[in-house]
């Protein structure tokens, strides 16, 4: 059996086959985020090892990916990042513009990528966490004028654990498509 071939073509894939959007039930569309941003809220209060898990921010991720469109992928984030602001102790809007800008990147990112594929998946989950964390700091930073402290090394050993936890909640999710006539 010949090796992988890892060029641009196979990233590509997915490009040349139909670009079509995977769809959804609506209720899934509602159920997943409120019960994400819930999980994410009321999960550290009872396990606090969790509070590392960033789920919300994962269902943008996947939901993003799975649309291909960025104009979904802004909506996605935008209610999602909200539907957090408005049930956490965070300032209204924080999350609501990270997560806008998440989900516009990631759609267009599977504009251009196969993102069925678990290693880019696992890659595009890790580089996303990296980024919503360096831009809700930027936001921390420039709106409230407030100081976090950050450790790099925590971020990445966070964004790995999240990109670890997105393999298997994104399969599941898989499985709540609608299958394609």
């Amino acid at each position: 059996m010949p090796p992988p071939d890892f060029n641009e073509a196979n990233f590509l894939e997915g490009r040349r086959r139909k670009s079509a959007s995977s769809s959804f039930r609506p209720i899934v569309f509602f159920l997943v985020p409120l019960f994400s941003v819930l999980l994410d809220i009321f999960l550290p209060r009872f396990v606090e090892p969790t509070r590392t898990l960033e789920f919300p921010l994962l269902i943008t991720i996947y939901f993003s990916l799975m649309k291909r469109q960025p104009l979904a992928g802004i909506i996605i984030g935008a209610v999602i990042g909200l539907m957090q602001d408005s049930l956490s102790q965070q300032p209204l809007g924080m999350f609501g513009i990270v997560k806008t800008l998440v989900g516009f990147f990631a759609a267009s990112v599977s504009l251009r990528f196969d993102v069925n594929n678990p290693a880019l998946r696992f890659m595009l989950c890790a580089f996303f966490f990296l980024f919503h964390q360096f831009l809700y700091w930027v936001m921390v930073r420039a709106l409230l004028g407030q100081i976090i402290n950050v450790n790099g090394f925590d971020e990445l050993a966070r964004a790995l654990l999240n990109s670890a936890l997105a393999l298997p909640l994104f399969l599941l999710l898989d499985k709540m498509r609608d299958k394609e006539a």
